[in-house]
């Protein structure tokens, strides 16, 4: 059965895409997986992580959502990483609520979109917009597994909670069981006594899975500025220590 993973957290600038791209990389290359990764938000940071032109791609998931016809494969892109393809975004997907939104099963389009892709793929990665709304629900039910990045800082806390209760929601609205935070990631680490009070609450309000706390890396930025993944760009790094770590922590959660 394939793996659904959905890296999620409604603020922005909190190393979601990083994890996502970084994450999925490690379990084609390291682990060698087929892994899909799949990008939801209108930036097409994911997508250009991988140094793809995600401008000048004709088809996207903006495509793959609101085109019924089109085969899904097409909108499928290989990677300079063995095992792993991505499915691009651009600024599109900003009109997908608009154009689906007269459509009953706008929440399951994703899903139902993805299904005809599974039997290539051992994993499936989402990376979800900075932001609640249609899209980021597709990525829910699309998925089953869920990694919340967040910032070490005292209020991402109560967003941390919210996605959280999010989650259940969504589970308990649309029947969708199987879905459950698997892991949250403490990003933007800084050794201070407030970043290790919010690992720690962390822990409490999530025992046993909370990953270890993911540093700020200038060869993790380097990376992404040249289109690369870390392990392309300085395997041997602190930056690939602390990414393979936190992979490694993501990977056995949702085996658990």
């Amino acid at each position: 059965m394939t793996r659904r993973i959905a890296f999620i957290n409604e603020k922005g600038g909190v190393g979601k895409t990083t994890l996502a791209v970084n994450v999925a990389a490690f379990l084609a290359s390291k682990k060698n997986r087929r892994v899909l990764l799949v990008d939801l938000d209108t930036q097409g940071h994911a997508g250009k992580s991988l140094g793809v032109d995600v401008r000048s791609v004709a088809l996207n998931v903006f495509h793959l959502l609101t085109d019924a016809s089109l085969e899904p494969a097409r909108v499928v892109r290989p990677t300079t990483v063995q095992g792993l393809d991505v499915i691009p975004s651009w600024k599109e997907m900003a009109d997908f609520p608009t154009v689906a939104a007269a459509d009953p099963d706008r929440a399951l389009r994703l899903r139902r979109r993805l299904a005809a892709l599974a039997d290539r793929y051992d994993v499936m990665v989402l990376d979800a917009p900075p932001s609640l709304g249609l899209t980021t629900t597709n990525v829910l039910l699309a998925a089953e597994e869920v990694v919340i990045p967040v910032a070490t800082t005292y209020l991402a806390l109560d967003g941390c909670a919210e996605m959280s209760d999010t989650v259940a929601r969504v589970a308990k609205d649309y029947g969708h069981d199987a879905l459950r935070v698997t892991q949250v990631v403490p990003t933007l680490y800084r050794k201070t006594q407030l970043a290790d009070e919010v690992v720690e609450m962390l822990g409490k309000y999530f025992p046993r899975r909370v990953s270890e706390p993911m540093t700020m890396n200038v060869a993790i930025d380097e990376a992404q500025s040249h289109g690369k993944t870390i392990w392309e760009y300085a395997p041997w790094s602190r930056g690939a220590t602390i990414l393979q770590k936190v992979a490694e922590s993501i990977d056995r959660a949702g085996r658990a």
